[in-house]
C-alpha cells in the first residue's frame, strides 16, 4: 500500500507495516528538523481509537536499510504545526519517532527525501498509554542559540539563556517559578554559539560568564560586575582556523581561576587558561593531541576518585579514521594529565572507535564511583557502550543485559539526570525515550515526545524540567523527596566547578549518592550548574559532603530534604572542635608512625586529614584499618574516616 502525495490525501493508517514510494511532484512536507532542503513527500494520518503511545520505525526486519526523515505534525493541512521530527534515531539512518495519541485525536505525519529518495517501509506499532512525565507550556524567546539554562543574575535560581548578535536574551526565573524577561547588551562577534555553549564566573565578579563554541572559533562573553550586561569579550584569534564542538569551563590547573577547555574537530584541542589577573593564555595541545582532531564531546569527570576533574573525550570520525578512537585523560594535579586509553593506550578500557558525539557520566549504581553510557550517534561502527567503572582506574563493558545491548535509538546528545526523583541517574539520549535506571544496573526506556534541550529545574519544585527552544517540558513529579545545592566558592573557582558532592543516608533504596559540578555536559547544551538530587522516599539525609576543588570539605550533617542547601566554601568545614565519635577508638593517638582504628563491625577504607583551619593534608586509601602519619608535621588535626559502607566518621589525631 502506498502513501498519498499530499497532505489533504494522507493516507490514513492503523497499526501495521507500509511500503513508501517518492513521487516527482508531491507535496514537500515542512521541516521540523533543520533547515535542510527536500524535493519530494508522502504523507500519512493516524487517528487513535483509544488512548495509545505511538512509535513509528523505519527500521523493518527483513527490509533493507534506507537513509531517511519523518516530520510529524498537530493541526489540519491548512495549519499544520510540528511536534517532532527525525533523522536518524532509528540506528542505520533509518527514523524513529515515539509520541502519545489520545482517543479521537488525529495525526500527520510525513517522509521527506533530504537523503534519499529509495522505496523503504515502516512499522506504527500502539503501545499501552502511560501518563506523561512532562507537560510542555510554550515560552516566548527570541534568538536563534537556545541551548542555556543558567543562573545568570546570581540569584541561584535557573534562567533561560538565548545569545543574539550584540545581545543576550534572558528570561529570568522568580521564586513563584514565573519568568521576566530581559535584553542584556554583549560585544558583537563572529563567533556566535553554533556548535555548543557553556556557563560559569569566567572572572570571579559574581555573575556567569558565557563560553561560545563556533565552527571558526570561540568567544567569552563577560558579564559586567552588576550581571546587568556583558561589557567585555575574549575571543580565539580569527586567524587560527578552531572548529569548535563541545566547549566546557574548567579550572584545568587548580588555580582557582576557571579555564574555556575547546575541543578542535580537526586538530588538537585548545584552552584559555585564566591568570586571574584578566589575561590569560591561548594553548593548543596536551589535552587531545590527535593531528586530525576528531574531539567532539568533552566532560570533565572524576572518574578515579582523587579530587580533581579528569577528562574523557568522546570522539567521532567516520569510515574507522584513528581520529575516532575515544580518550581518557586522567588528572595526576596540578594541570598535570596522563593519557590512560588512546590509540596507544588502553589501560582504563575506555578506548573504543564507536561513532559517539557525547558521554553520559553518573554513578548508576550508588557505589562511589562514576560510570559511563558512551552513546552512539550512529551503530555503523557498533553500538551504545555502558562502561561499569571497577574502583581501580578501570571499567568493565556492562552493555549486556543492560537494556543498551537492545535500544537502538541514537543521537548526538547523552546527558545524565535523575528525571523521577527516585535516587538512581537517568539517560536522556536518542529514540525519544529517557532510559530510566531501574536500581540494578538495566535501564528501560521511557516514551517521550520532544528532543533535546538544557535541563534544569525551571519552576523551583525539585524536579527537573527542559528546554527545548520553544517550549518548557515541565516535569510532572511525584511523591518522591529531592534535595539540590547551591555552591559559593571561596578559594575555589565561584561555582565550586569540579567540585564532587556527596550524600549519604543509613535506610532506603540507596545509601549514598555523588555528583560533579560541570560546566557543559552531552554535545551542544549548558544545563544548570545547581546541584540535584532525587531521594526516593528516603525521608532522612545523614550527611551532606563536598569536597572543594581547593582541597577544602564542608560536611553539612542532618541537611534538610525538600529545599535547596547554599553552601559557601569553608562555612560548614570540619573543625577540631566539632570532632566526636563513640564508634571506635584511634591508637595509640598522640602518635608518631601510625595510627590504629578499633571498633565493631567497622572497616576503615579511607582517611582525610585536615588541619585545624580545615585545609586537606592527607587523602589515602588505607587496609587494616591503620592510618599513616609519618609525613604529618607535629599537631594536631581532624581526620574523616570512610567505611566501607561510603559513611563518614570524624575524629582527632595528634601526631607527635
Amino acid at each position: 500500500m502506498y502513501a498519498q502525495q499530499s497532505c489533504d490525501e494522507a493516507l490514513s493508517v492503523t497499526e501495521g507495516q507500509y511500503n513508501v514510494s517518492f513521487n516527482d511532484g508531491s507535496e514537500v512536507p515542512p521541516n521540523c528538523i533543520d533547515t535542510a532542503i527536500a524535493t519530494m513527500g508522502v504523507w500519512y494520518s493516524y487517528t487513535a481509537t483509544e488512548n495509545h503511545n505511538i512509535s513509528i520505525s523505519t527500521n523493518v526486519e527483513d527490509v533493507t536499510n534506507t537513509d531517511t526523515r519523518i516530520m510529524l505534525y498537530s493541526g489540519d493541512c491548512e495549519n499544520l504545526t510540528c511536534i517532532d521530527g527525525d533523522d536518524d534515531s532509528g540506528g542505520n539512518f533509518t527514523s524513529f519517532i515515539t509520541f502519545s495519541a489520545m482517543a479521537g485525536e488525529t495525526f500527520i505525519f510525513a517522509f521527506e527525501n533530504n537523503w534519499n529518495s529509495d522505496d523503504f517501509s515502516f512499522v506504527l506499532t500502539e503501545m499501552p498509554y502511560n501518563p506523561p512525565m512532562f507537560t510542555p507550556q510554550d515560552v516566548t524567546l527570541s534568538g536563534a542559540y537556545k541551548n542555556c539554562v543558567a543562573d545568570l543574575n546570581g540569584d541561584y535560581l535557573d534562567d533561560i539563556v538565548s545569545p543574539v548578535e550584540g545581545f543576550v536574551n534572558v528570561l529570568y526565573q522568580m521564586e513563584d517559578g514565573t519568568f521576566t524577561s530581559a535584553q542584556l547588551t554583549a560585544p558583537s562577534t563572529v563567533f556566535m554559539p553554533g556548535w555548543s555553549m557553556a556557563a560559569g564566573d569566567y572572572d570571579g565578579n559574581g555573575y556567569n560568564d558565557l563560553l561560545y563554541g563556533n565552527g571558526s572559533g570561540a568567544a567569552i562573553m563577560l558579564a559586567d560586575n552588576e550581571g546587568t550586561s556583558f561589557s567585555e569579550k575574549i575571543e580565539s584569534n580569527p586567524e587560527f582556523f578552531l572548529f569548535s564542538q563541545r566547549t566546557n569551563f574548567v579550572d584545568i590547573n587548580n588555580d582557582g581561576n576557571l579555564d574555556a577547555f575547546v575541543c578542535h574537530d580537526v586538530q588538537p584541542n585548545v584552552y584559555f587558561l585564566n591568570n586571574g589577573e584578566d589575561g590569560y593564555e591561548f594553548i593548543q595541545g596536551g589535552l587531545g593531541d590527535y593531528p586530525d582532531g576528531g574531539n567532539y564531546g568533552s566532560i570533565w569527570v572524576d572518574y578515579d576518585n582523587d579530587n580533581d576533574p579528569d577528562l574523557f573525550i568522546a570522539k567521532c570520525r567516520g569510515g574507522g579514521s584513528m581520529a575516532a578512537m575515544n580518550e581518557l585523560h586522567r588528572n595526576d594535579g596540578d594541570g598535570v594529565f596522563t593519557i590512560v586509553a588512546s590509540i596507544d593506550t588502553n589501560e582504563s578500557n575506555m578506548a573504543d572507535m564507536i561513532q559517539t558525539w557525547s558521554s553520559a557520566w553518573a554513578d548508576y549504581d550508588n557505589d562511589g564511583d562514576m560510570d559511563a553510557l558512551v552513546g552512539a550517534s550512529s551503530f555503523a561502527n557498533g553500538g551504545h557502550k555502558f562502561m561499569v567503572n571497577n574502583g581501580d582506574g578501570t571499567f568493565t563493558d556492562g552493555t549486556e543485559g543492560s537494556g543498551y545491548d537492545d535500544f537502538t535509538g541514537i543521537n548526538n546528545e547523552h546527558v545524565a539526570h535523575d528525571f523521577n526523583n527516585d535516587g538512581f541517574v537517568d539517560v536522556f539520549g536518542g529514540g525519544n525515550a529517557i532510559m530510566m535506571n531501574n536500581g540494578d544496573m538495566t535501564f528501560t526506556p521511557m516514551t517521550i515526545d520532544f528532543g533535546h534541550g538544557p535541563i534544569g529545574d525551571l519552576n523551583n519544585d525539585g524536579f527537573l524540567d527542559v528546554f527545548t527552544g520553544t517550549k518548557i517540558y515541565y516535569n510532572n513529579g511525584n511523591d518522591n523527596n529531592w534535595m539540590k545545592i547551591t555552591l559559593e566558592g571561596v578559594d575555589s573557582n565561584r561555582n565550586g566547578i569540579g567540585a564532587r558532592v556527596e550524600i549519604h543516608a543509613s535506610t532506603g533504596t540507596w545509601t549514598q549518592q555523588i555528583r560533579d559540578v560541570r560546566s557543559g555536559d552531552g554535545f551542544r547544551y549548558m544545563s544548570s550548574l545547581n546541584v540535584h538530587f532525587g531521594l526516593g522516599l528516603t525521608e532522612t539525609v545523614d550527611q551532606l559532603v563536598i569536597k572543594w576543588p581547593s582541597g577544602v570539605v564542608d560536611i553539612v550533617n542532618n541537611p534538610q530534604i525538600n529545599q535547596t542547601t547554599h553552601v559557601t566554601e569553608g562555612e560548614t568545614v570540619l573543625s577540631i572542635s566539632d570532632v566526636e565519635n563513640n564508634l571506635f577508638k584511634l591508637y595509640p593517638n598522640p602518635a608518631k608512625d601510625y595510627i590504629q582504628v578499633e571498633g565493631q563491625n567497622i572497616e576503615i577504607t579511607r582517611a582525610l586529614i585536615y588541619t585545624v583551619n580545615g585545609r586537606i593534608v592527607s587523602d589515602s586509601q588505607i587496609t587494616n584499618n591503620t592510618i599513616s602519619v609519618q609525613e604529618l608535621a607535629q599537631g594536631t588535626y581532624a581526620v574523616i574516616l570512610q567505611d566501607n559502607t561510603g559513611k563518614y566518621h570524624t575524629s582527632k589525631i595528634i601526631k607527635e
